[in-house]
């Protein structure tokens, strides 16, 4: 479905931008792909790598309105993965966040609108689900733009959905690189910040796959979640350095025991695939859609009141083999 089509990644210089492109190259032959970001130095980096003449690079912040209509001129689909997202740096700074994750999220929503894109897909996070924390706060308000921003088409054909998923193996920030660093550096033990806690693990190609599947399966509306498994994170560390003790360090400011992606207020919107869960918008004013069955003929069904798919209720649980598999290189 791409073949011929114009595709724009908004902070594409991102490690999600990057394979996105990647897997993209190698399947498709698309008419352009457009790396929407504010960083020259990245862009500058990317383009060592993926150079096909089907690339453009563009400089520019989706908080900067105009420049997010001129970018998307004639584009097909739209990936809008620029955000802030370090929860602390979030917190010292409210007000960058939310120009950045919810004003830019408008911005996109308008730019898509103006140049009438077939589809827009929003990347969300875990922590969108019952937020605790600004970050969170913000991506849940971008999530509720984007789902709302359906009822704004008119006669358009643009629709717009939501993915949302967890703790990407092996991506900035994350625990595995962090432990990785340690263990190289002869730590004599691992810091765990509580014996309970845990994590949906996906990988960073099973992610942007997911997103490339959705943009076949959705008619607007829907926040699509991967059905991933999880893992404690005392077994990760375990997994990572078997001999090495662990240290409890507490839990960080606004961090949670386990990550949720189907919250239970949201049980009555829930439907249930075989791969992964939708949930429905709450207002449908226009375009009004069976969402029990999708375009590409899946069937879900609703999920029994009170559910909650969090991941620390999951039912798939990853060993330590799997894990390590999943994880080599960046071990």
């Amino acid at each position: 479905m791409f073949n011929g089509k114009n595709i724009l990644i908004t902070g594409g210089t991102g490690s999600f931008g990057k394979k996105y492109t990647e897997i993209i190259l190698s399947k498709y032959k698309p008419n352009k792909i457009i790396i929407y970001s504010r960083d020259e130095l990245k862009q500058f980096e990317m383009q060592q790598t993926y150079n096909a003449p089907c690339m453009r690079y563009f400089i520019g912040d989706v908080r900067d309105a105009e420049r997010m209509k001129e970018a998307m001129e004639g584009v097909d689909y739209v990936i809008h993965a620029a955000a802030l997202k370090q929860v602390p740096a979030a917190e010292y700074n409210p007000m960058e966040c939310i120009k950045t994750n919810v004003n830019g999220a408008e911005n996109v929503i308008k730019a898509a609108l103006a140049n009438e894109v077939k589809q827009v897909i929003a990347l969300s996070t875990d922590k969108a689900a019952n937020p605790i924390n600004l970050y969170g706060a913000t991506k849940l308000a971008s999530d509720k733009l984007f789902v709302a921003a359906n009822n704004m088409v008119g006669q358009r054909e643009t629709r717009f959905s939501v993915v949302r998923y967890g703790n990407v193996v092996g991506s900035r920030g994350s625990v595995v690189p962090f432990f990785a660093k340690l263990i190289k550096e002869g730590a004599k033990e691992l810091p765990i910040t509580h014996p309970d806690m845990t994590r949906f693990m996906i990988t960073l190609e099973q992610g942007v796959n997911f997103v490339l599947k959705n943009f076949e399966r959705m008619q607007g509306g829907e926040i699509f979640i991967p059905k991933i498994p999880s893992m404690k994170m005392t077994e990760l560390a375990r997994a990572m350095a078997p001999n090495l003790p662990q240290k409890i360090v507490g839990i960080r400011p606004g961090e949670k025991l386990h990550e949720i992606m189907c919250p239970a207020d949201d049980s009555h919107l829930t439907l249930e695939f075989e791969d992964h869960y939708v949930i429905q918008p709450t207002i449908q004013f226009a375009h009004k859609s069976d969402f029990t069955v999708n375009r590409l003929g899946e069937k879900g069904k609703p999920v029994e009141q009170g559910f909650e798919y969090n991941s620390g209720n999951n039912t798939q649980w990853l060993t330590h083999e799997e894990f390590l598999e999943m994880a080599k290189e960046f071990i």
